[in-house]
């Protein structure tokens, strides 16, 4: 294995060159690694040896263009361990991931390096420097301490045997939850368990049963996977309570059963060893570290503002469970059944029926307008109205699997500013759930570069030459990634570092929440919602039915959510270092009052969020936080002379917040776009909360 390889060679082909999916040979990622992480050592060597005076270009910048085959090679093998985790994908990954870790802390560690960066830092002509070139070097100087660059040669060993097995121990997180999703399928025999279900949803675990076909295991012609996308609308719509029930306990219970899969050991682990790093690094916890550089910058805000909204979530789940109970209730005297307690089994299926005496809507009426692929074209459809974007089938790209589409990236004046990716489909190997990738970051200095971002989703598909339905709930998360995509591509700024989603972890989920309201305004409905077999939109009385329910169930949505927000934030301030995981979230949650008819989103034994890596730990906070800024930002959209498609805000949204990345603080960055200060209580009245 050499440079040559095309898994490192700079990317060829148009726009700047594209991912060399057809090239990738997974046999060679470890032979490949190694010569990858030699070459970006040497890299960084030559940088830290120079003994000409430093400057942002020689020195940060250089950095930043060091090690250019280990990025490209890190780019593809992150979309195999994601996309593509079967065959010997997991042993790899356990290999490569520590030698990864080992390598980061190396850069940090370089004291030659530190100390050219730390001489820019305090350089008097930093001042001279314009506002966005201070805020580059500050990020890189304070991210160096945050990490380490101080300690002692005793501490700094420490510092990477910590990341080092952390490394191993996400790897191997990440690899028991995908095992377990693998193995706990729920089967289905008897058409009469299909009783409920919407046509969409039979077709589609038919054709996940049709997958398996040759599992040993495979135990009837209907298969529900152990997914979100799979889980949710069986819970919803599935009269045979024991199926519910089971299908939920396979989900909640991933990772959860005590075997060799069973993550509870290593999340005890992992808490220790951040625990030991914070405190190394000088922070009493984990979630004091974390928080650094981000909006809340301490836990206690993010709790604050957590615990103003938890109770009254709370006391709207009550409710919703007293007018769930009474459907039960008289639906045992109608039908001369025992009486039920509604359980969390029962939670989806009632509140459907809640929602239907409530509102008259019912989203089995919604569905068969909610084709996949309009939904698509309706988040590019609404993106040009927005940013003038339009968007060019690229066939002729290679792709990584055959589901996954590709497409050119045009402004108004036809120039190519992007290129975006659309992996949709579920699949074994595939993690769960939907996420937004950055294949290469934008950058117009020192040479400019064009960002290639995807989307990666896991839809279930119909049967053969049937479109695919998907829930008004999975629209919605269609239309949150594709804002994490828009802030990708629209990013224009000159240094890759700053460039895109490398903002604070509470501010990133800001354009992809404040994107979500897109689907549900007239233009996208009207144009895109249309029947799969009749062509007909979405009829107006249905659409008012859906925007006067809007509310409806958002005690459900905000207590499952943050009852993980706040376990995980008080997981990561304990300062015990020694955490039973079960009889932690067992005591947490009977202090905060959980209800006891609900479980958290994410229970810990599955939390990929918190223990696949460090990305979202002490972070879970983060999307209520950017749902206060995008509460008050809908509100300014609902109150302009062109509603949702208002051009000055657009052009604001654009301007002040998608294209200009990490280059201000977000703080002032909202400033700019909204004209103020947040109002927080704009996200009380989105959920239909009272307002103190």
């Amino acid at each position: 294995m050499t440079a040559d390889s095309p898994m490192l060679k700079p990317w060829e082909g148009p726009h700047g060159g594209i991912p060399p999916w057809d090239r990738v040979r997974v046999d060679q990622f470890q032979a490949a690694f190694e010569v990858a992480l030699k070459i970006a050592a040497d890299d960084l060597e030559k940088i830290a040896n120079r003994t000409d005076p430093p400057t942002i270009e020689n020195t940060l910048l250089a950095v930043d263009a060091a090690g250019a085959e280990l990025e490209r090679l890190e780019t593809l093998f992150s979309v195999h361990t994601g996309n593509l985790n079967v065959g010997p994908i997991a042993d790899i990954e356990r290999v490569v991931s520590p030698k990864l870790s080992q390598h980061a802390d190396s850069i940090i560690q370089n004291s030659r390096l530190f100390a050219r960066i730390e001489a820019i830092w305090q350089s008097p002509g930093l001042r001279a420097e314009s506002p966005i070139r201070q805020r580059l070097v500050e990020d890189r100087y304070q991210s160096f301490v945050r990490q380490g660059a101080k300690l002692n040669a005793a501490d700094k060993l420490k510092l990477t045997e910590i990341n080092t097995r952390l490394a191993r121990l996400f790897t191997d997180f990440n690899q028991n939850v995908l095992e377990d999703e693998k193995r706990n399928v729920t089967w289905i025999a008897d058409p009469a368990d299909l009783a409920g279900l919407p046509e969409s949803t039979v077709a589609a675990m038919a054709g996940a049963a049709q997958e398996r076909r040759g599992n040993p295991d495979a135990k009837g012609d209907w298969a529900v996977t152990n997914t979100r996308s799979s889980m949710d609308p069986f819970l919803t719509y599935a009269d045979n309570r024991s199926l519910r029930e089971q299908v939920w306990r396979n989900f909640y219970s991933r990772c959860d059963h005590g075997d060799r899969f069973d993550n509870k050991p290593l999340i005890a682990e992992i808490l220790a060893l951040r625990l030991a790093r914070a405190q190394l690094l000088g922070y009493p916890t984990h979630a004091d570290w974390r928080m650094q550089r981000t909006m809340a910058a301490k836990p206690a805000a993010a709790m604050e503002l957590m615990m103003r909204v938890w109770p009254k979530a709370v006391a709207r789940v009550q409710e919703e469970v007293a007018d769930m109970q009474r459907v039960a209730d008289r639906e045992s005297v109608e039908q001369g059944a025992l009486p039920i307690r509604i359980e969390a089994w029962d939670y989806r299926y009632y509140a459907e029926k809640v929602r239907k005496e409530k509102y008259d809507l019912d989203f089995n009426q919604v569905e068969p307008y909610l084709q996949l692929d309009r939904l698509v074209e309706a988040m590019m459809w609404a993106s040009g109205e927005l940013f003038g974007l339009r968007y060019e089938p690229a066939p002729e790209f290679p792709v990584f699997h055959p589901n996954v589409r590709a497409w050119r990236v045009t402004d108004q004046g036809g120039q190519v500013i992007g290129l975006f990716y659309l992996d949709p489909y579920a699949r074994e190997g595939k993690r769960s759930g939907a996420w937004m990738s950055e294949y290469r970051n934008q950058q117009h200095l020192p040479l400019p570069s064009l960002p290639i971002v995807s989307n990666n989703s896991n839809f279930v598909k119909s049967g053969e030459g049937k479109p695919v339905l998907i829930s008004w709930d999975d629209a919605v998360t269609l239309f949150h990634e594709f804002g994490h995509a828009l802030h990708g591509l629209l990013s224009s700024v000159d240094y890759k570092a700053q460039a895109g989603t490398r903002v604070a972890r509470d501010f990133v989920e800001f354009p992809s929440q404040i994107f979500e309201h897109w689907l549900m305004t007239d233009g996208v409905l009207q144009k895109f919602a249309l029947h799969h077999e009749t062509g007909e939109p979405l009829p107006n009385q249905l659409l008012e039915r859906i925007r006067k329910a809007a509310q409806f169930n958002q005690g459900f949505g905000t207590v499952e959510y943050l009852a993980s927000a706040i376990v995980d934030m008080k997981l990561h301030t304990d300062t015990t270092g020694q955490i039973d995981p079960a009889e932690f979230e067992r005591r947490v949650l009977a202090e905060i009052g959980m209800p006891r008819e609900m479980v958290m989103r994410h229970r810990l034994p599955h939390f990929s969020h918190l223990f696949s890596s460090d990305s979202y730990s002490a972070g879970y906070y983060s999307y209520l936080w950017a749902d206060a800024l995008t509460a008050d930002a809908a509100e300014s959209f609902e109150k302009a002379p062109g509603g949702f498609y208002d051009a000055d805000l657009a052009k604001a949204l654009r301007d002040q917040v998608l294209s200009v990345g990490d280059t201000i603080d977000p703080a002032e960055s909202y400033r700019r776009f909204r004209g103020r200060d947040v109002d927080t209580d704009a996200l009380l009245r989105k959920r239909g909360f009272p307002v103190e």
